[in-house]
């Protein structure tokens, strides 16, 4: 899982060019939106497209569910890893 993670680190900073974080800098607990690492919702349709286009993943709407598989690299690492199944 820790492997997943890293990549999806480096998908988030690719993907949002964030310029002043590395991959390696991101807790996998850390809250991706708000007050954590301060993604906003324009970020959070990117990041939908980039799983898309990386791992084929479909995000139709925007539920409760989906903000919480969102919150956090390993909430959505599990996520990654159920829709690969």
């Amino acid at each position: 899982m820790r492997e997943l993670e890293l990549e999806l680190k480096k998908l988030i900073v690719t993907t949002l060019a964030l310029e002043d974080i590395r991959p390696e800098e991101i807790d996998s607990e850390e809250l991706l939106f708000g007050e954590g690492l301060g993604l906003d919702s324009i970020d959070a349709l990117e990041l939908g497209v980039a799983l898309r286009q990386t791992y084929g993943i479909r995000i139709e709407s925007v539920t409760a569910e989906v903000r919480e598989h969102f919150a956090t690299v390993a909430s959505l690492a599990r996520f990654v890893a159920a829709s690969r199944e």
